[in-house]
Formats: structure tokens, C-alpha cells, sequence
């Protein structure tokens, strides 16, 4: 089985480059780097963005590679094999865009690599494994000529979208308090840096992170302080080396006196709790997945409960999210998910790490120091 650790290394040492021109029929060429569970699934939704050409895949693992091409042939694509990102770009002048899905840890040195050669890039969230690379990958993305957009898909979905706009506009009044829950099965064993807390972030990160980036979309700022406790309470050692938390709990201040509670446990029993986003207010309260919104009334009273209107219902958000990417590096338009954007939230589930590590509460300030 494959750790993918020689996607780790040295960017490319290319001074930065023009975009590649695009084709009359403005065909963007899209390079995937990274075809595991979620590269493959990434690839399977650019395959049926309208105007993409998929003209390179790039991956350690021979078989996921060969499934990656023949899924891309099926599609009437005909894509250069590489085992070398760097390789690639090196080759590839003809890459207009690229999508990164591999590890955490190496989101940094693939992404700069990419963006010195002048390609967009499409990066899978979170944006890394500490506030250090995350800020190397900002600094990065301002001086680059491509685009850079982080893979917080869940700003694309249909749902989601117009909640947020709604809460936006005022349809909750003054926010509150909101309340988010990842409730799940473990993660697939067979993919064993989720397990490696040095690689993935830990769960709070590399999950939790998603969930988070919504209600900091909906704030608008970052918490103020946070407070958090987890740990491994039932697959110790499973896999072997686990350092991954099972269970945790972090609660979030932030400013007006909202607060924000979010758990994520990995021992839930199939549709017992499941996934929660919810957010109240003075009018009522909006569950974000559903965009389902239910009026505050007098205690004992019927519910008053209504669904909002929602463009683009039904959309897929992994869809929505690289459509977008596309658009974007198209027509070099700053995406919703940007790079300061995905170090914001990515630093807020960083926050709520640190506090869980350390037992103590944890400001923002000395999270944002860099």
C-alpha cells in the first residue's frame, strides 16, 4: 500500500510563468495530481465540466493511475501518465489548471510548485497541517498569476449557499448560537496517513474542517477564543499507530457573544446522529443542509417550519465547487473559497487542535502571530 510520501520534497525552482494560452474554443487543460478516493471522485465531476480537457494524471499508485486514465479515456480525454509532479509540470507547458488531492502535509509544496509555473490551482482542503505552511501558501497565492481556490466545497452547495445568503440578508436576525456535529463511522483503514496525526492534522483539521469554514463563512470573522477536549477512546491503536482522535468536543467565542459548539465522534452508529450544521437567531432557527428554516414561536407552541428558496437546487457541491474552479481560472476571478479564506478556517480547526492538545483555552491572537 502506498503512503505517497514521495509527493513530498522541493518545489520547483522556475521563476513564474505566463499562463498558458488557451485554445480558440477556450478549452481550459486540467492536470490531476492525486487520485485516491477523493482525487478520483474530483476527477469524475471535472470529466463533465463542459470545456475542460484533461491532458495529464499524476500519481504514485500504478493502479489508481491506470483506473484515473481509463476513466479519463471513457470520457474521450487521452492524458499523459506521470508518477512525478514535478516532472509534469516541468513537461507539461500545455497545463493550464491543476487539481491537487493527495495528503495534507504535502498541499504546501505542490501547490507552490504549481502556482511558480503559472498553473491555477485547485487545492483540497484544508490548506495544510500548520499555520506556518498555510501562511507560505497565501503569500504564494498573491503573487502568482493563476488563481488559487481552496477545496471547501460545501460554499457550492445549493443548500448551503442560500442559507448563508439568507442569514446574510438578515432572515435570522441577529445570529446567536450555532451548532455543528460530524457523527460518523471511522475513517477507511486502508488509508493510513488519516491516521497519522503529523500528516492529516488530526481529524479536527482534516475533517472537522469543512463544518467549520461554513460557520466562519456565516460569522464573518474569527473566533475570539476556544476551548476543546478529545481523544482516543475506543480504537486505540487501530489501525496500529493511530495518533488520531476518535472523539472530541470544542466550543468557540466569537465576537457579539456568539458562540459556536461543535463534536465529532468516530463510533456512531450508522443513522443514529449523523451530520449537523444549525445556526439560531433572534427569529428562529435554519438547519444549513437542508436550508430548512423554523420560526421562533411561544414556548409549547406548533412548529412553523418552511424550506427557503435555493438556486441551483440539487446541484452537487463537489461539482458546483470545480465548475466554479473552472470558471474562474477562465475568466481569472477571485473564487468564494480563496486562499486567505481557507487559511482562516483552516486556522480555526487548527485553534480548536491546539486547545484539545494543550488543555487550556486558546486565543486568536496567537493563533493569527504569523
Amino acid at each position: 500500500m502506498s503512503t505517497r510520501r514521495s509527493f513530498l520534497g522541493t518545489t520547483l525552482s522556475a521563476a513564474p510563468a505566463l499562463l498558458s494560452a488557451q485554445s480558440p474554443n477556450d478549452s481550459v487543460s486540467v492536470a490531476v495530481i492525486g487520485l485516491g478516493n477523493r482525487g478520483a471522485h474530483l476527477l469524475r465531476h471535472v470529466l463533465n465540466v463542459p470545456g475542460v480537457r484533461i491532458v495529464a494524471l499524476c500519481d504514485i499508485d500504478e493502479e489508481r493511475l491506470g483506473a484515473a486514465e481509463k476513466q479519463a479515456a471513457g470520457k474521450g480525454h487521452s492524458p499523459v501518465t506521470y508518477r512525478d509532479f514535478r516532472k509534469m509540470l516541468d513537461e507539461r507547458k500545455d497545463i493550464d489548471a491543476v487539481l491537487i488531492a493527495t495528503p495534507v502535509d504535502t498541499h504546501k509544496g505542490i501547490s507552490i510548485a504549481a502556482l511558480e509555473v503559472g498553473k491555477h490551482v485547485y487545492c483540497e482542503k484544508p490548506m495544510a497541517v500548520t499555520p506556518e505552511d498555510a501562511q507560505l501558501m497565501v503569500t504564494a497565492a498573491k503573487s502568482a498569476k493563476g488563481i488559487f481556490q481552496i477545496g471547501f466545497q460545501l460554499r457550492h452547495d445549493p443548500n448551503r449557499r442560500a442559507s448563508v445568503d439568507f442569514i446574510h440578508k438578515g432572515g435570522l436576525g441577529r445570529v446567536l448560537y450555532l451548532h455543528g456535529m460530524r457523527h460518523t463511522n471511522d475513517l477507511p483503514r486502508r488509508t493510513l496517513w488519516y491516521f497519522d496525526r503529523t500528516r492529516s492534522g488530526d481529524n479536527i483539521v482534516e475533517q472537522a474542517c469543512h463544518i467549520l469554514d461554513i460557520f466562519v463563512w456565516v460569522i464573518g470573522k474569527p473566533p475570539l477564543r476556544a476551548f476543546g477536549s478529545g481523544g482516543i477512546n475506543l480504537y486505540k491503536d487501530e489501525p496500529p499507530g493511530r495518533t488520531t482522535m476518535d472523539n472530541y468536543s470544542v466550543i468557540y467565542e466569537f465576537p457579539g457573544d456568539v458562540r459556536v459548539n461543535f463534536s465529532h465522534i468516530y463510533f456512531d452508529p450508522a443513522g443514529f446522529s449523523g451530520i449537523k450544521e444549525r445556526v439560531w437567531g433572534e427569529k428562529g432557527a435554519l438547519d444549513l443542509a437542508t436550508a430548512t428554516f423554523a420560526e421562533l414561536g411561544e414556548r409549547g407552541g406548533q412548529r412553523n417550519e418552511k424550506k427557503i428558496e435555493v438556486p441551483d437546487a440539487g446541484k452537487d457541491s463537489t461539482f458546483a465547487s470545480v465548475e466554479a474552479f473552472v470558471d474562474n481560472a477562465r475568466n481569472k476571478r477571485q473564487p468564494v473559497n480563496h486562499a486567505e479564506s481557507g487559511r482562516l478556517s483552516t486556522l480555526v480547526a487548527m485553534m480548536g487542535r491546539k486547545s484539545i492538545y494543550e488543555k487550556r483555552v486558546v486565543t486568536w491572537e496567537e493563533m493569527n502571530a504569523g
